[in-house]
Parts: structure tokens; sequence; C-alpha cells
């Protein structure tokens, strides 16, 4: 899965952030990305080209604490997909109703994760429940 250049990276963060971008790993570009490194940032770890994915340090915690504070913090957990091959970060994730997916998942087909992502983002309404809810509003607002 990784190209040559992966492989001369010194830095396994960096190489896991190209794998990201260059696979355009995130699907749609609309889609906030949030990667989670153990400990602090380092000195040596230079972003040299600028990506549109989030980096976040777990400093005094762990990643997997940190990822759990945000899936706990955000308005909807549901929305949110937690990518670890981690099972006890999967379980509980998965308790805050968000939704985890295996490494090998999220890397072995994209269409497999799209499948997936369009599961988990649906509309609440489908298009007739849409449609019945305009009509009732234009039969109030429009009179």
């Amino acid at each position: 899965m990784f190209s040559q250049n992966h492989r001369k990276l010194k830095d396994p963060r960096e190489a896991i952030l190209r794998l990201i971008t260059k696979n355009r790993l995130t699907g749609s570009t609309k889609n906030k990305v949030i990667v989670v490194f153990d400990g602090f940032p380092d000195a040596s770890f230079y972003r040299q080209d600028p990506c549109a994915i989030q980096i976040i340090y777990s400093r005094e915690e762990t990643a997997d604490e940190k990822i759990k504070k945000i899936v706990e913090s955000s308005d909807n957990p549901r929305n949110i997909i937690v990518i670890s091959d981690d099972k006890e970060i999967r379980l509980s994730v998965r308790a805050l109703r968000a939704n985890p997916l295996g490494v090998g998942d999220f890397l072995g087909s994209k269409d497999k994760v799209q499948r997936k992502i369009q599961d988990i983002v649906k509309p609440e309404l489908n298009y007739s429940q849409v449609s019945k809810i305009n009509q009732e509003l234009k039969k109030l607002w429009l009179k």
C-alpha cells in the first residue's frame, strides 16, 4: 500500500498524513478530518505540504482519551467515523454513538468506505417526507 516515497519518510506521522491525502482517503473535501497523535508536537516534525487535515496531539493524555473526548463533545457523534484497530477505542466510540471502522476496512476498499459513510450520514427525512413538509408549510405561509 505504501509507495516508495512513503518508505523514504523518516517520520511515520508524515507518512500517515501523505497516505491519507495522496490517496484521497477522506472522501469529499468537505469532510472534516482530524488525526490524533500521542504526546506532544516534535520540533523536527515539519509539514511540507499543507493539507486540510487537522492534527491534534494528545499531550498529557493518551490519543484514545483525546479521541473519546472529541466524540463526547460532538453535537452529532453519529456523523463521526473513528478509524482504529484498537478494540477498546472502537467499543468506546460505538457506545458514544460514533462509528468505528478498522484500518484494514478503511484502507481496503474506498467503495466500501463510501458506502459506510453514506449509511452513516443519512438525512433524517427522506425525499417524500421533505416534500410533504414543504407542502404543509406552503399552505400555512403562502395563504
